[in-house]
């Protein structure tokens, strides 16, 4: 009689454990399916121009061209944000707000020169090369992965005559979606952009995303993952 007894205590035993396994195979392969649709949503996203995602861990794309077209001071812009930004800039103007492009396009070679001469800055204040290299990476993207090489991204900042620099950030904080910018690495974003708070880094991803990601509170990164 005790045997007939362990012997079914065993089967039952057996039973529950198959049972069980066979339940967390079928959840892990429902979260391996949606981690692979996931990807495929962001697959789809990234590949739109506007949203193309260039940062350190996802660098410009070989052969990257960028058609551009050049501001009245110089500065260039892939021309296809040109006409949001015109736009963008004489609504400001016609609220007394004078914005100017002080960084546009960037060839790799001027980025280049822009990481070295943060990296000599730091050094001349007595930090360690590698200090200097890691603290510069705070502020400036290595060359191949700044949104600047896209010519999709642009620090906009004040005349220095007409209007304080923090007329021009609060103006473009609260309206730059509306024309299809958003403001690319704000201050609660850090841990998700790896790049410092910058109040004068905008960057063109469309008006209908720049309005989700507004409204969402999302930076690109999270919106492109979303």
């Amino acid at each position: 009689m005790k045997k007939r007894k362990i012997m079914k205590i065993l089967i039952i035993l057996f039973i529950i454990l198959c049972v069980y396994s066979n339940f967390f195979e079928v959840k892990e392969q429902i979260k391996k399916d949606n981690n692979i649709n996931t990807n495929k949503i962001n697959d789809s996203k990234n590949k739109k121009w506007n949203l193309l995602l260039v940062n350190n861990e996802n660098p410009l794309p070989e052969n990257y061209k960028v058609n551009t077209i050049e501001l009245s001071n110089g500065e260039k812009v892939d021309a296809r944000i040109y006409p949001e930004l015109q736009k963008m800039f004489d609504d400001m103007r016609s609220n007394g707000i004078y914005p100017v492009v002080t960084s546009g396009y960037r060839t790799h070679q001027m980025q280049t020169k822009i990481m070295n001469d943060k990296i000599n800055e730091y050094k001349r204040n007595g930090y360690s090369d590698v200090a200097s290299k890691e603290m510069a990476l705070k502020w400036v993207a290595l060359p191949g992965t700044s949104e600047h090489e896209l010519g999709l991204a642009l620090d906009i900042n004040n005349d220095g005559i007409s209007s304080s620099a923090s007329d021009v950030y609060n103006w473009l904080l609260n309206n730059s979606y509306k024309y299809g910018f958003i403001k690319r690495y704000p201050d609660d974003k850090v841990d998700i952009t790896g790049i410092n708070n910058e109040p004068w880094h905008y960057r063109y991803v469309g008006i209908n995303e720049a309005k989700e990601m507004y409204e969402n509170n999302l930076c690109l990164e999270e919106y492109l993952n979303k």
